[in-house]
């Protein structure tokens, strides 16, 4: 079943996905944005995307999101292109796997996928921005930590680590309780519920 998890499932459907990723990120990213949240919600797309199609469509869409964002929007979303992929693997991967049969599961996930964005994220903060992530709430804790003498390196993931725990786990919730919402002739034709049903 692990090995299946990594199979290519390129067909029309899955690629008509990613654009479809994409736009949700978009819708996620201006929600948070227009309400002034302290969370990022840019990643929802790629999250269901890699629940619904597998690691390598959550990838490219994480992939594709990023490269978008950084033509029309920000330039410096390329950087954070490695980070996406990475969450769209994850989420493909897991999902693949049974972490997405229950909600309590979804949770966890979302955990994982807060730590390997942190992880991934933080030596771009360190390069980029001396730490910093730019969300005030992480920002914050940042200076506090500097302040007290703790190593950019440790207060940096910090930084990235508080934000990141609630936009995820908040982001993979959603896109479980989108995955579980939609019908599941649709879902199996993406390959999402005929791997699931495998693991079991």
């Amino acid at each position: 079943m692990q090995a299946k998890a990594w199979k290519a499932n390129f067909t029309t459907l899955t690629i008509v996905l990613i654009p479809v990723a994409v736009g949700i990120n978009y819708v996620g990213k201006f929600f948070a944005a227009t309400l002034k949240l302290p969370l990022w919600l840019d990643s929802i797309g790629t999250v269901l995307s890699g629940m619904l199609a597998g690691p390598w469509i959550g990838a490219i869409s994480g992939a594709v999101n990023n490269a978008i964002f950084g033509i029309t929007l920000d330039p410096v979303s390329f950087w954070y292109l490695i980070t996406s992929i990475m969450i769209g693997l994850v989420v493909g991967y897991l999902a693949f796997t049974g972490w997405i049969r229950t909600p309590g599961r979804a949770l966890v996930l979302g955990l994982v996928v807060a730590g390997v964005a942190a992880v991934v994220s933080t030596p771009i903060n360190v390069l980029l921005w001396h730490g910093q992530t730019g969300n005030v709430w992480g920002d914050a804790l940042y200076a506090a930590l500097v302040h007290r003498g703790t190593p950019v390196w440790i207060a940096s993931f910090l930084d990235e680590a508080v934000v990141d725990i609630l936009d995820k786990v908040i982001t993979v919730f959603l896109s479980f309780l989108i995955y579980k919402a939609l019908p599941a002739r649709l879902v199996k034709l993406f390959g999402g519920a005929h791997q699931e049903v495998e693991s079991l």
